[in-house]
């Protein structure tokens, strides 16, 4: 079983590696689903990391339907992430009707090579998945990250044990979103997946001594002075209670 972290930090990738993931997908603005995070964040992960770097390229939140601009941002976001090392890239682009941009995500697939690439969660905005998920194996995506196009995958086990069953092996369908401790074993004996994405989190308090409570960086009411960071212990967990013998 393969447990990709998905982190908001490159200081959150270190710990997810020291909770025994294998593979860290590195994102900023995980509150948007997660955007393109900084070329000094990949690579300084990079540095520290022997596990799996997988890097977001995804230029903002909202939809899936770039403007000519935003594609050649996510262009030059991919050759910055296999100059810094990175292993893979997650993208996902889709039509106004729902449908994958075949075109566009197969320029895409081209500059990212020898790269992975997984095609994150705009999958789940497309109105046919099974047709997504075919139109991907033939732009020969490594994988899917899917919540079964509902909002959390145990809530669309269903539709991600069909996937994997119609895939035949042919692309990894990898759930994700609301995938926690209690959820993934369930998850993977209904699914017979076997590479799941976890967010499992914690909030740090600051170290600040003077806090000027009347003044917002961010969303008013959220305080300022702790922060999300990728939960060692939590995954060091999970990794342990999955962890396959040695033969």
């Amino acid at each position: 079983m393969i447990f990709e972290a998905c982190v908001n930090s490159a200081i959150s990738a270190i710990e997810a590696q020291k909770g025994g993931a294998g593979r860290v997908e590195l994102c900023e603005n995980l509150h948007d689903g997660g955007t393109t995070p900084s070329a000094g964040a990949i690579r300084f992960a990079r540095k520290h990391l022997h596990i799996g770097l997988f890097v977001m390229i995804r230029p903002r939140g909202g939809d899936f339907l770039y403007t000519p601009g935003e594609f050649e941002i996510m262009k030059e976001d991919i050759r910055v992430a296999k100059d810094l090392g990175a292993d893979g890239v997650v993208f996902g682009i889709l039509l106004p009707g729902g449908t994958i941009d075949v075109d566009r995500m197969g320029l895409l697939a081209a500059l990212a090579r020898p790269m992975g690439i997984t095609c994150h969660r705009a999958f789940d905005m497309t109105a046919d998945p099974f047709m997504a998920m075919e139109d991907l194996i033939a732009l020969g995506i490594d994988r899917i990250l899917t919540s079964g196009q509902q909002p959390s995958a145990p809530q669309g086990e269903n539709l991600i044990r069909e996937l994997i069953m119609k895939s035949a092996g042919r692309i990894i369908i990898m759930p994700g979103c609301g995938v926690k401790e209690h959820t993934i074993d369930r998850l993977i004996e209904t699914t017979g997946a076997r590479e799941l994405h976890i967010h499992l989190e914690k909030q740090e308090p600051s170290l600040m001594h003077y806090r000027q409570s009347s003044v917002y960086m961010g969303i008013p009411g959220h305080s300022e002075f702790e922060h999300t960071v990728t939960d060692r212990e939590k995954i060091q967990k999970v990794t342990a209670a999955h962890r396959e013998p040695r033969q």
